[in-house]
């Protein structure tokens, strides 16, 4: 039999005035810091290398296509964790639609519910993880859409929430009370 829940626990409360500070930073109003950024911070060394790679801040690329690659990234690793905290915090404020939320799990790059752009977004992540590499024919509509530090940003987010995913499965965490449930 197979134990269930996570495998490490997180920090508790109250939680040193540095690292209180980190989670302020980087968590809305509110909202308490995610399980990811608790357990993550057991091992301090490994919790500010994690933040230094995480692309966190306002990049080249735009927030909708960001998201989208973050949740088929995340639906592609089977991180029902991440994608939920995705879904839930960014999904409406990046006008994703339902079917468009449903397509970075279920669906396909050929999904009608993409754009054009969009579509290149969904092969980028979908090539990435089933060759860890990018096809020719990919590379040039990439880069037809997007500048060099776009695509640099899209390919950095892919391997960043492959990551993500890792450790999320990996440590067995629970989904958050207010992430998104999978589409069935």
């Amino acid at each position: 039999m197979t134990a269930t829940g996570p495998r490490v626990e997180p920090v508790s409360r109250p939680y040193s005035p540095e690292l209180q500070a980190v989670f302020d930073r980087i968590m809305p109003p509110g909202v308490p810091p995610l399980a990811l950024f608790t357990t993550l911070a057991r091992v301090p060394r490994i919790y500010e290398r994690f933040r230094a790679g995480s692309l966190l801040d306002r990049g080249p690329v735009s927030l909708r296509h960001r998201e989208i690659v973050i949740d088929r990234t995340c639906a592609r690793c089977g991180c029902a964790y991440e994608w939920g905290v995705h879904v839930a915090f960014f999904a409406q404020r990046v006008a994703l639609t339902p079917a468009q939320v449903r397509a970075t799990m279920r669906g396909s790059a050929d999904d009608a519910a993409w754009s054009e752009e969009e579509r290149l977004l969904i092969r980028l992540v979908d090539e990435l993880h089933e060759a860890a590499t990018i096809s020719d024919e990919l590379w040039e509509g990439l880069a037809a859409a997007f500048s060099v530090e776009q695509i640099l940003e899209l390919i950095a987010l892919v391997g960043f929430y492959h990551t993500v995913s890792f450790f999320a499965n990996g440590l067995r965490l629970a989904p958050e009370t207010y992430g998104a449930p999978p589409p069935a």
